[in-house]
């Protein structure tokens, strides 16, 4: 009878066991499988965080430095992270060594392959490509270079350097300068599915803000009592104010949240995520009150196109766009933006206001375009 062995639920004979020993070694503890890899695990384990993350072998130290604080920039802009490594104690001679940077899940979303480099060769990915370059413009500098940056960049990157079997990483975290404003359909309140909803931003320039987005928002005074969808499916909703409508008076201050939700079944508006323009929103002067046909030929005819409300929440949080006069959005709204209230103009405190969804038909009202740079 030939004796028989099990690891990880399969048994083999010892005849069997030369063929599955290399299917066995991914569940086999302390050698995790990654990139057709195996490396093994130091006893500090991978940087789990920001700063550095280190390693030793043969005596010596690998260290990968990240900086430890969140970098901010803005849509268009051209950034770039940094990372540097070193040994300890110094090596005399150069190593070859392999980096690789990639984007963390973010709210569900897959891991994402940015660039990946070995000497001089270099690799980028999917939309990254042709917007991505390592900058190894002093030594052990490995620096990812990212430009003509866009909403959906934002998020955590990962720097990782291989040194044979051993590898060390550090975390880079980049926002975008933006801001966060509710949106709801012209049918109305509670009319999204979180397909639509993600629809609806990306139809006004803008993404489904993130939890740490609406946060960020809230922290700065924003208040609004209609739930809405956010980047993780979750539904919530800011409160400042306290009030009998919004939860009852007896809950704090804070960010309320019906949590997730079924993506398709369930509906509500949504929150949206613009950030700075590389163009330019303006009122425009014209002789007489507008259609929304009209509005968005009279755009057209001034070498622009009818401004979207992601667009103008930009200008106004931005670029201190100032109007108290009401105009057409491309998505058939009407709203007006306020840096600085004054008297018959609105609430007291700034923001865009607006007047919901006129019929289209109604000469009330003049236009906001935008003009691409």
């Amino acid at each position: 009878m030939p004796r028989r062995s099990c690891c990880c639920g399969y048994c083999t004979t010892m005849g069997q066991r030369v063929l599955v020993l290399l299917f066995l070694l991914p569940c086999v503890s302390g050698m995790p499988f990654y990139n057709g890899f195996y490396y093994s695990n130091s006893p500090n384990g991978r940087n789990p965080g920001n700063g550095y993350g280190e390693g030793l072998f043969n005596g010596v130290k690998l260290v990968v430095e990240t900086p430890e604080e969140t970098l901010f920039t803005h849509r268009g802009a051209t950034v770039t992270l940094p990372c540097h490594y070193h040994y300890e104690p110094a090596l005399a001679t150069p190593r070859p060594v392999r980096i690789k940077w990639w984007k963390l899940s973010e709210n569900g979303a897959p891991e994402q392959d940015v660039l990946v480099a070995i000497g001089k060769r270099h690799r980028s990915f999917g939309d990254y490509q042709g917007r991505v370059n390592l900058r190894q413009d002093k030594e052990r500098e490995v620096s990812l270079e990212l430009w003509d940056l866009r909403l959906e960049d934002y998020g955590r990157y990962r720097c990782e350097v291989i040194d044979g079997l051993e590898d060390e990483s550090g975390l880079v975290e980049l926002e975008l300068r933006g801001v966060v404003f509710p949106y709801q359909p012209p049918k109305g309140r509670y009319q999204l599915n979180f397909p639509e909803a993600q629809q609806a931003c990306e139809e006004q320039d803008a993404a489904v803000a993130s939890f740490e987005q609406l946060f960020r928002a809230w922290e700065e005074g924003l208040d609004w009592c209609n739930a809405g969808w956010l980047q993780d499916a979750t539904v919530q909703y800011p409160i400042t104010l306290p009030r009998q409508p919004c939860g009852g008076l007896g809950l704090a201050p804070g960010v309320r949240s019906y949590g997730p939700r079924h993506h398709r079944l369930h509906r509500y508006d949504v929150f949206c995520f613009t950030a700075a323009l590389k163009g330019r929103v303006y009122y425009l002067e014209h002789p007489e009150k507008l259609t929304l046909k009209e509005a968005r030929e009279a755009c057209q005819e001034d070498g622009a196109q009818i401004a979207k409300v992601g667009q103008l929440f930009a200008a106004w949080k931005f670029r201190g766009l100032d109007r108290c006069d009401a105009g057409w959005l491309a998505d058939g709204s009407v709203r007006y933006p306020v840096a600085h209230p004054r008297p018959n103009c609105g609430p007291p405190e700034p923001g865009v206001r607006s007047f919901g969804f006129p019929d289209p038909q109604s000469r009330l009202y003049g236009v906001y375009c935008y003009r691409p740079r």
